[in-house]
């Protein structure tokens, strides 16, 4: 028999962060501090919306581009909170979670052999999209001497004649760092004068707690050139309903609902029901998970302050990226003994990047006593490692 499977997607590489999940749940006694999951249930109205959409029958398909209301909602929410403004019927996609988005907009926008710039360390499936749409991905490490920002310098280096999108990820996973209005107003004029196009994947931007998200679509020339991404599973603690949505120009919007409509047909209904109370009631829910999400944080940075683990202070999302160089040992060795000797569950930095070697995520959406009891396991692990010295 002839070979069943595309060579292109066989030779890409697994999650590496679902590796040690699945792992975790194998063995007793292990916690796991690896997972972007909100530990927090789903604010009850939301929940509620869900039920009584069910209640009442709406398992029908909305339209491909996603339920009225919700795309109105989904603009308004916009507007009010980082002055970003579009047509709700022809610049806005629900889509299911903020991953489809991407591969979507991806898929969308380039030809074979255009090059796409992806700043790591960084969210897993930008690589694997941009080989799935035949781009050419093109990393650039990202520093920790810089705070593992994008600097214009590194931006200028890293454009050829054939690239054509540079993916922003920020607040970001796995780092937990911002860009600041300041910062990103710097790479705009690069942007412009190179004629390249952005996905801005934002899905963390509730999450900043050193001032206020800024997009780089909000800026004066960059929203013709931008894809903004976002979803409800990190704000609203949604990540089981899957949705997310797209907000694009409309003439990249008009391809990326045909693809999304041959491929996905609509987003689930009764999630866009809930969605839409989401974004109209539950500013004070996401409120109070901030603040219980920055006090982890806070909580952390300070615990590996008293270790002498050295971790620059991450500003949003809800990650830590520690580093782990003074133990002499690759990230992957490392979370592998810490699995296999403390039963605790942590990301390798190089998940994310080769450029991430040296370092471990570790998730504070979990609750203070987990963080606590990893902590704990933590420190006997690198107390062991000194005593084997």
């Amino acid at each position: 028999m002839r070979n069943a499977l595309s060579k292109k997607i066989v030779d890409i590489q697994p999650s590496g962060i679902r590796k040690f999940f699945d792992v975790v749940s194998e063995m007793p006694d292990a916690i796991s501090l690896g997972v972007g999951e909100p530990d927090f249930d789903t604010p009850w109205s939301i929940r509620e919306e869900g039920i009584y959409s069910l209640e009442k029958g709406r398992t029908f398909y909305t339209s491909n581009a996603g339920l009225k209301e919700l795309r109105v909602e989904i603009t308004n929410y916009l507007s009010r909170k980082y002055d970003l403004h579009y047509d709700a019927m022809k610049e806005v996609m629900v889509t299911v979670g903020g991953s489809e988005a991407i591969d979507v907009a991806l898929r969308c926008m380039v030809d074979p052999g255009d090059e796409v710039l992806i700043p790591q360390p960084c969210y897993v499936s930008y690589v694997p999209c941009a080989v799935m749409a035949d781009a050419v991905p093109v990393t650039i490490d990202l520093k920790e001497e810089n705070q593992f920002k994008l600097t214009k310098e590194q931006l200028l280096a890293s454009i050829t004649d054939k690239t054509k999108i540079l993916v922003l990820a920020f607040p970001n996973n796995p780092t937990g760092a911002i860009m600041t209005k300041e910062e990103l107003a710097e790479l705009v004029p690069v942007i412009i004068e190179k004629d390249l196009y952005v996905i801005s994947d934002e899905i963390y931007s509730e999450m900043t707690y050193n001032g206020k998200h800024c997009s780089i679509a909000s800026f004066p020339g960059m929203k013709e050139r931008t894809v903004v991404i976002n979803g409800f599973s990190k704000a609203f603690a949604m990540t089981g309903w899957r949705l997310g949505y797209a907000c694009a120009p409309a003439n990249i919007m008009e391809q990326m609902i045909k693809l999304h409509q041959f491929a996905i047909m609509c987003a689930p209904t009764n999630s866009q029901f809930a969605a839409v109370e989401a974004l109209k009631n539950c500013d004070a829910e996401v409120a109070k998970m901030m603040e219980a999400y920055n006090q982890r944080r806070r909580y952390l940075v300070n615990a590996f302050k008293e270790m002498g683990i050295e971790c620059f202070e991450p500003f949003g999302a809800f990650y830590v990226f520690p580093s782990i160089k003074k133990f002499g040992m690759s990230s992957e060795e490392f979370a592998t003994r810490l699995l296999q000797e403390q039963k605790l569950a942590v990301v390798p930095g190089t998940a994310f990047g080769e450029c991430g070697e040296g370092f471990v995520r570790i998730s504070y959406a979990y609750s203070i006593e987990n963080l606590k009891v990893g902590l704990e396991r933590i420190k006997n692990f690198i107390d062991g490692l000194s005593v084997d010295k």
